[in-house]
């Protein structure tokens, strides 16, 4: 079986999923400390694709010749 990899948006829409099941839901303490645990390594995951898209991107406007005659 292959893992596939996890997107950003799939990330964002598991954060607000997190965001209203503990605003919501009624969750043990133990199960609140574990979806606090996956939000955090998820907003973790969106600050390096963020990352590393602006990094990318950033790299590709400056191979752009901007000399325009």
């Amino acid at each position: 079986m292959t893992h596939k990899e996890l997107t950003y948006e799939e990330a964002l829409e598991e954060i607000e999923t997190i965001i209203k099941d503990i605003e919501y839901g009624e969750l043990s303490v133990e199960e609140v400390n574990e979806k606090i645990k996956r939000a955090s390594y998820l907003l973790n995951y969106c600050k390096k694709k963020l990352k590393k898209t602006k990094t990318e991107l950033n790299k590709l406007l400056d191979n752009i010749d901007l000399d325009i005659d």
